[in-house]
C-alpha cells in the first residue's frame, strides 16, 4: 500500500509538466548565455582542472576553503551511491533511453549550476568569526526578500527550500546502497554495515568543515580515478557491444523501451522522468546543494567560482554517471530484472567475477563516506544562515546536528531491510525528496535572472576581454557600503552576544 502511494506521488510530480519546467530553466540560461559552457569549455577547463596545478587554486584565508577544496567537497558530495545504484536503477526501470535524458539535463545543468553558484556566492554572508557561508537560502532571502523587496515571498521560498533541503538528510541513500553491495557480494548483514559506516561518519565529521575539506581533498580525486579505470576496463572488455549500446540509448530515448528479459518495459514519460530525476540527483544541478560550499571558497568573483561548479557537473554526469550506465548496458545485464546497486555488481561480475565484487565494495565505501561528509557541510551552512543573529544557539545546534546527522542511516536502512522493500522503492523516495528544493531553487534562479546576467557580463569583461569593465560595479552583495553596514550590524550584535556569554562563564 505504502509503495503504491509513494510511486503515485513520484509519477505525479516527475511527470511531463514538472520536467518541462526543469528543462525550460536549463534551456533558458544555456541559450541566453549563447551556449557558454560549450563554446567556452576550454576557458572553463583551463580555469578549473588545469588550474589545480597552480598555487591560486589552493589559496585560502581564515574563514574560507580553497577553490580546489570547494570542488572536492562538491564533487565528493555528489559523486556517490546515486552514481552506482541510482543510475543503474534509472536504466533498469526506464531503459537505456534514460541515459540520453540524463545527458540532456547535464548539458543544461552545467549552465544551471553556474547560475545557482554565482548567485549563492554573490549573496553570501560572513559571520562574526569571519567565516563565509553562501547558497540557496542566502540567495532567496537576500536577493528576493531584501533586494527585490518581496519580503514574504522571498522568505517563504527560503524556508521551503531550506526545510526541503534539510529533509534530504533523512534519506540515507549512501549507506543503503553500500549495505546492498556488501550484502550481495559478501553476505554481510546490512545493519552491521550500517552501524560500522555510522561510526566512520562520526569520525570524519568530528573536526567539522576544515577536517572534511582536508579529507575530501585527497579522497575525492582518488575515488573518481579508481572508478574511471575500472569502468573503462569493463566497457573495453565488451567492446563488441558498444555500437548496439549507443543505438539503444538514442532509439529508446524517443520510443520508450519494450519489455524484454526481466525488463517490464517503459513509456517515453517514464524514460524521461527517470533520466532527468537521476541526473539531478547525481550532479545536483538545480538542486542548490553545491553553492553552500562554493560560497565558502576564496574567490575574486562569483562567476569565477561558478566555473568550478559547471565543471563538476561535467565530471559527475558526463564521465562518472555515464560510465555506470554504459557498463550495465554494454554487459547486457540491464534487462535482467535486477535493480539498484546489485545491477552494477552483476555488470562487473561478467568480466571480473568475484574481483568485481571487491572492486565495487571498495568504491562504494569511498563514494559513500565522501558524499555523506560533504553534505554535512551543506547543512551547516543552512544552520549558520538561519541562526546567524544567535551565535550561541547556532553553535549549539551545529553540535547537536553533528550528533544526530548519522542516525537516519540506521533508521532508513533498518526500515527497508525489515519491511522487505527493495531498492526501486528507495530511489522513488529519493526522487520525492528532490521536489521541494529543485522547484524553489529553480524558481529563484528565474526571478533573479537579471542579477545573474549582470554578474555574467561583468565577469566576461574583467577576465575574458568581452565588453567594457564598469569600475563602480559591486562584485559581491556586501561590496555595497549600505549592505555592508546592515550585515556588519548583524555581526556586531552576534559578537556582543558572544562576548556577553563568555563573560558570564
Amino acid at each position: 500500500m505504502l509503495a503504491h502511494v509513494l510511486n503515485s506521488i513520484n509519477d505525479f510530480f516527475w511527470s511531463i509538466p514538472f520536467i518541462a519546467f526543469v528543462i525550460f530553466v536549463g534551456a533558458y540560461f544555456t541559450i541566453g548565455s549563447k551556449f557558454f559552457t560549450i563554446v567556452h569549455f576550454g576557458h572553463i577547463f583551463n580555469n578549473t582542472f588545469l588550474s589545480m596545478f597552480k598555487k591560486d587554486a589552493h589559496k585560502k584565508t581564515e574563514g574560507t576553503v580553497s577553490p580546489f577544496e570547494a570542488i572536492c567537497i562538491s564533487v565528493g558530495g555528489n559523486v556517490g551511491m546515486g552514481t552506482i545504484g541510482g543510475v543503474a536503477t534509472a536504466v533498469a526501470t526506464g531503459g537505456p533511453g534514460a541515459v540520453f535524458w540524463m545527458w540532456l539535463w547535464a548539458f543544461f545543468g552545467m549552465m544551471v549550476k553556474m547560475v545557482e553558484t554565482t548567485l549563492g556566492c554573490y549573496y553570501r554572508s560572513k559571520n562574526e568569526k569571519g567565516e563565509y557561508y553562501g547558497g540557496g537560502t542566502y540567495m532567496l532571502e537576500k536577493g528576493i526578500a531584501r533586494e527585490l523587496n518581496h519580503s514574504k515571498f522571498g522568505t517563504t521560498l527560503a524556508v521551503l527550500f531550506g526545510t526541503g533541503f534539510i529533509a534530504q538528510f533523512l534519506g540515507g541513500s549512501q549507506v543503503f546502497t553500500i549495505s546492498e553491495i556488501l550484502n550481495t557480494s559478501f553476505g554481510i548483514h546490512p545493519m552491521i554495515v550500517t552501524v560500522l559506516y555510522t561510526a566512520l561518519l562520526y569520525y570524519v565529521i568530528y573536526h567539522g568543515i576544515p577536517g572534511i575539506a582536508t579529507f575530501e581533498k585527497y579522497a575525492t580525486p582518488f575515488k573518481c580515478l579508481l572508478y574511471l579505470i575500472g569502468c573503462l576496463f569493463l566497457i573495453l572488455f565488451n567492446f563488441q557491444n558498444i555500437p548496439h549500446m549507443f543505438y539503444l540509448i538514442f532509439h529508446d530515448a524517443f520510443t520508450g523501451t519494450a519489455a524484454t528479459g526481466g525488463f517490464v518495459g517503459a513509456t517515453i514519460s517514464k524514460v524521461i522522468g527517470d533520466g532527468v530525476a537521476r541526473s539531478i540527483n547525481a550532479n545536483e544541478a538545480g538542486q542548490g546543494s553545491s553553492p553552500f560550499i562554493y560560497g565558502s571558497a576564496k574567490t575574486e568573483h562569483p562567476v569565477k567560482q561558478a566555473l568550478w561548479a559547471s565543471f563538476d557537473v561535467f565530471v559527475n554526469t558526463m564521465i562518472v554517471c555515464t560510465l555506470t550506465a554504459l557498463c550495465v548496458i554494454a554487459t547486457g545485464v540491464w534487462n535482467s530484472g535486477i535493480t539498484g546497486a546489485s545491477l552494477s555488481i552483476a555488470a562487473f561480475e561478467t568480466a571480473f567475477g568475484f574481483g568485481g565484487d571487491i572492486f565495487l565494495g571498495i568504491v562504494a565505501i569511498l563514494f559513500g563516506i565522501t558524499v555523506t561528509s560533504g553534505w554535512f557541510s551543506f547543512y551547516v551552512a543552512i544552520i549558520n544562515h538561519g541562526f546567524r543573529s544567535h551565535p550561541i544557539l547556532r553553535d549549539k545546534l551545529v553540535k547537536i546536528f553533528k550528533l544526530i546527522y548519522p542516525l537516519p542511516n540506521l533508521i532508513i536502512v533498518g526500515s527497508i531491510v525489515y519491511t522487505g522493500n527493495g531498492p526501486d522503492l528507495f530511489w522513488t523516495i529519493v526522487n520525492i525528496t528532490l521536489i521541494a528544493p529543485v522547484a524553489t531553487n529553480l524558481l529563484g534562479l528565474l526571478i533573479l535572472r537579471k542579477k545573474f546576467w549582470t554578474l555574467f557580463k561583468d565577469y566576461k569583461a574583467r577576465y575574458m576581454g568581452i565588453g567594457n569593465i564598469n569600475p563602480n560595479f559591486f562584485v559581491f552583495y556586501e561590496d555595497d557600503p549600505k549592505v555592508f553596514a546592515q550585515e556588519e550590524a548583524i555581526r556586531n550584535k552576534a559578537r556582543e552576544i558572544d562576548i556577553a556569554a563568555h563573560s558570564h562563564r
